[in-house]
């Protein structure tokens, strides 16, 4: 994490120490709320419309920070401490993160993508690591608070930083890359999410691609190649293309699916990878990884090495086995339109269980025609291959609605009772089966899996 005195953070932040007594003060690391505290930190208090953290200064230096950041227009600024005077707080914290990642000299690979980012960045991770000191995005630390305190937790040795860079409307990712000043960035895809705020797919590519602007004079970006958004467009960057069509960069060859994970190849390359987890978009995300590897000059057998090891981030394709012999996939941490037919599918391929069933609940921001999502979500399910759909939430009953096209009304259900709805699952299942769990965060589905894990 950072470590620097008192007066080289208000240098870094460009401020001004109210008091130079404490100019040699050594301040470890940041925090921008006082239950995370911890002693001889900076706390850096944040505004906003119902919040004000100059109320917690006084506390934060009860309990042991070495320093603290004041907003100029801010009365009545605490004395006799180490205070920092900034312009605006939260533009000081992106600016220490800046001058934090500049004076250490770390290579930065940013991540973006409307689906698969989170998990790109863990196996972004998983192969860098093999041969570098690797710091990556903790949790969802992806915005323009996330990612400055994620990159002020560093240590300073590391080599490469793993950055993964959320947004929710245009400009958001524009910031962040321009903080980060990667040699490389990741897009994943571009799916619905995000839609009720920027219109369209081709509005979501626009503010993806921000994450370009940042990018250092010979970095190069990495992006999906099956996507029309990206691919019939000319870039003044390097680029390399992944994907499953033809003349990608790095093309997926073959892909099989195991109870314990996914084996695939690359076109061109002499060598079957392994991937603990579910499904084909995975292996995209997983040769997104692979093709950063090789310009960050990881070996082939190393990459491989990586991928094979790799830990995800909970709730995302998630096997798990329930004490009564059901198989559990939880994928209830997000979804979209694009992550939830690739799940449904990955579900109708899988073989050797007994019933499969899907549980599918409400997926979020998507604007005027979440309806229309949510139906065709339901529509693609294929009775063939599922035998129950259960589905939850206002939104989840288009889902329903969908699936009745095609399925036999008893083998549809629609909740909006969540213990209505685990008493169903309950009822149905029994050793043997697959159970598929997706929903947006929002809709707390894992909260079913839990109980079910117990039956």
């Amino acid at each position: 994490m950072i470590k620097r005195t008192a007066k080289k953070i208000a240098e870094m932040v460009k401020g001004t120490l109210t008091d130079p007594t404490y100019e040699n003060i050594v301040i470890q690391g940041v925090a921008t709320d006082t239950r995370k505290l911890e002693k001889n930190q900076l706390f850096i208090p944040l505004t906003g419309e119902n919040f004000n953290g100059h109320t917690f200064v006084g506390q934060a230096f009860e309990n042991g920070v070495s320093a603290v950041l004041w907003n100029k227009s801010e009365p009545n600024p605490p004395q006799d401490q180490a205070v920092i005077l900034v312009d605006d707080t939260l533009g000081a914290l992106q600016e220490l993160s800046k001058a934090y990642l500049q004076e250490l000299g770390t290579r930065v690979i940013g991540v973006t993508g409307s689906n698969g980012k989170t998990t790109t960045k863990d196996m972004l991770h998983a192969v860098l690591q093999t041969q570098f000191r690797v710091h990556k995005t903790e949790g969802n630390f992806n915005n323009h608070i996330g990612l400055p305190l994620t990159v002020l937790s560093m240590p300073e040795d590391t080599e490469v930083a793993v950055l993964e860079m959320g947004m929710s409307g245009k400009g958001e990712i524009d910031l962040l890359t321009r903080l980060a000043n990667p040699e490389a960035a990741v897009i994943t895809n571009i799916g619905e999410s995000h839609m009720q705020d920027l219109g369209s797919r081709e509005g979501i590519a626009e503010a993806k691609l921000e994450i370009t602007n940042g990018l250092k004079k010979d970095g190069i970006l990495i992006y999906i190649g099956d996507e029309p958004l990206l691919n019939k467009r000319s870039y003044s960057c390097r680029t390399k293309t992944f994907g499953a069509d033809e003349g990608n960069d790095y093309q997926l060859e073959d892909v099989k699916q195991t109870e314990d994970g996914t084996h695939f190849s690359i076109k061109g390359i002499d060598k079957t990878f392994f991937i603990p987890v579910l499904g084909k978009h995975n292996v995209l995300n997983a040769i997104a990884a692979f093709a950063a590897g090789i310009h960050f000059g990881i070996t082939v057998e190393n990459a491989a090495k990586g991928l094979s090891g790799l830990k995800v981030t909970g709730m995302r394709l998630e096997l798990l086995k329930s004490e009564s012999g059901v198989s559990i996939i939880n994928d209830a941490y997000n979804a979209s339109p694009t992550s939830m037919k690739a799940a449904i599918e990955l579900i109708e391929s899988m073989e050797g269980y007994g019933k499969k069933m899907l549980v599918l609940g409400d997926m979020l921001e998507l604007g005027d025609l979440e309806q229309e999502f949510h139906t065709e979500c339901g529509a693609v399910i294929n009775p063939a291959a599922i035998d129950y759909v259960f589905t939850y939430g206002k939104l989840g009953a288009f889902i329903a609605a969908g699936a009745h096209r095609h399925f036999d009304q008893e083998r549809v259900s629609h909740f909006n009772d969540k213990a209505e709805l685990l008493q169903a699952v309950a009822e149905k299942a029994e050793k043997g089966d697959l159970i598929l769990f997706k929903a947006s965060r929002g809709m707390k589905l894992e909260e079913i899996v839990k109980d079910l894990m117990k039956g």
